[in-house]
Formats: structure tokens, C-alpha cells, sequence
């Protein structure tokens, strides 16, 4: 890889972690016209795009740096200092639980089959064609459908679990893990700039977590040249990804999500015709 690739790579990665349209898919694609899917050693492609998340997750970190410390802050005080009983906890500790209950589908799933989630099958081009197309008409509905009422302070247990279960389906590549969670968000009720907010807000433990595992696994392969490469594409991809969470926070407090919608069955469609013409394969991974 050299290091034009890596920050073409970081800027995609950057702008389709954030946006509802998939990184999985939008990567892949561009690694295989740049050839960097290797048939024989398909699992060194999975780290390096899990790793580079550590870069978004970066973006995310500084662009809400000051809700992530008041809800550490917060949570700290009232769970462990003063043991405050819930309903008298602040509205960011309360948050912070949130985000806990919110992840714990996605650590039970991806525990329970990472063999599956990392299998050739779950990588293959059309099954992501598919499933832009399919998670493109599910956030349709949940336009139709949600109500775009509920701020921040308003959201439940309940609706922070079924926006965590949604968050799991971010395990199918070409699902979108914002995207996901930004429709769970909408079915519940959330205005479409909060459901984005918190979207971001539950990445981190997701994110932090498969980053961090797939770095140990990318260390196998690593050496001076591509630990060079992958750094760059880190950073890159933090630097595009703060400019997409500012740009879809700020894009949904008017606009819905239609435009992303029409985009993945548009993307899908493109991919598709792209294999049947020969100018890509149908995918290693």
C-alpha cells in the first residue's frame, strides 16, 4: 500500500463510518481497484479496516469531548462516589448508562459469532450490494414511520436497548453501524440530529473494542512500511471523520435522511453492474 492509498483510504473510511452508507462496502470496493485484497491472506484487509476505526473513534473523541468528560464526570460521581440511586442521577450519568445498556447486544453478538462475521460469505460484494439495498428500505420506514420528537434527556432504557440491538445488524457488512443505529433511533422517536448524536455516542465502547482487538491480530503483519501506511490512514480517517460528524449533525437538524437512502440502492446498483462487467471480483473476504 502506499501512501497515496492509505489516505484515499482514511478519507473513505472517515466519511462512510459517520454517514448511513456503509464503510464496509465503500472500502472494499476501493481496495479492490487498487488491488489490495489479497485472496491468499483475506484477514489482513478485516484488521486494517477495523484498525483505522481507531481513527474515526478519534473523531469522535475530540468532536464531543466535553459530553464524553461530563458523562465520565458524572458517572463517576454518581455510581461510585455517592452511589446516587438512579432516578436522582444527573442527566449525563444517566446517559452513560445508557450507552452501556445500548452496547451490550453488540458485545454478545460479536462475541458469539465473530467466526461467522469474519467468514468469506459475510464479505462477499453482492451480499453487501444486498444489504445496502435492504437497510436502505428499512431507514425509509423508519422515516415514514418515526415521529422525531424525543431530545437526548428523553431517551429510555428501552429505547437505548432497541437502538443497541439495531447496532448489531452494523455487523452485516453493508448494513452501516450509523446507519443502524440512526434508523433504531428514528423507530424509537429520536429527531433525526439526536438519533445521529447518540448514534456517535454508542460507537465508542463498538468501535474501541473491535479497534483495539483487530490491532493485536494486524500486528502479525505488520513491519516499518505498512505500520507507516496504516498510521496515516488512521489519522486521515480521524481528520474526515470529525468533518462527517459535523456535517450530518448539522445536515439533520433540517433535512432527513433520503438523500442517503437513495444513494446506498444507487451505490448497490453500481457495485453490481461493476462485477458483472468483470472490473471487480465478487469479493475474497
Amino acid at each position: 500500500m502506499t501512501i497515496f492509498e492509505a489516505i484515499v483510504l482514511g478519507i473513505i473510511q472517515g466519511i462512510t463510518e459517520f454517514l448511513p452508507i456503509s464503510s464496509t462496502g465503500h472500502l472494499t470496493v476501493a481496495a479492490q481497484f487498487m488491488g489490495l485484497i489479497s485472496e491468499e491472506n483475506p484477514q489482513q484487509w478485516t484488521s486494517f479496516m477495523a484498525v483505522i476505526q481507531l481513527g474515526t473513534l478519534a473523531s469522535v473523541f475530540i468532536y464531543f469531548w466535553k459530553d464524553i468528560w461530563a458523562i465520565l464526570k458524572d458517572f463517576i460521581s454518581n455510581n461510585i462516589i455517592t452511589r446516587v440511586e438512579f432516578k436522582n442521577q444527573t442527566e449525563n450519568s444517566k446517559l452513560g448508562w445508557l450507552i452501556i445498556i445500548g452496547s451490550i447486544p453488540v458485545i454478545i453478538f460479536g462475541l458469539g459469532f465473530k467466526d461467522f462475521i469474519e467468514g468469506a460469505f459475510t464479505k462477499d460484494l453482492y451480499v453487501i450490494s444486498a444489504n445496502l439495498i435492504i437497510f436502505a428500505i428499512i431507514l425509509a420506514i423508519a422515516e415514514k414511520v418515526g415521529k422525531f420528537k424525543k431530545e437526548m434527556n428523553q431517551i429510555t432504557w428501552k429505547d437505548s436497548l432497541i437502538i443497541g440491538i439495531f447496532q448489531t445488524f452494523a455487523l452485516i457488512p453493508g448494513a452501516s453501524r450509523s446507519g443502524s443505529t440512526i434508523t433504531g433511533g428514528l423507530f424509537v422517536g429520536l429527531k433525526r440530529d439526536t438519533a445521529a448524536k447518540f448514534s456517535f455516542l454508542l460507537g465508542i465502547p463498538a468501535i474501541f473494542g473491535s479497534g483495539l482487538l483487530e490491532f493485536y491480530h494486524q500486528m502479525e503483519f505488520m513491519n516499518s512500511s505498512n505500520a507507516t501506511t496504516l498510521a496515516i490512514a488512521t489519522i486521515v480517517s480521524a481528520i474526515s471523520g470529525y468533518l462527517a460528524i459535523d456535517f450530518l449533525l448539522k445536515f439533520l437538524k433540517s433535512k432527513s435522511t433520503y438523500i442517503f437512502i437513495w444513494y446506498r440502492i444507487a451505490i448497490a446498483i453500481v457495485i453490481l453492474l461493476l462485477i458483472s462487467n468483470g472490473l471487480i471480483n465478487k469479493g475474497y473476504l
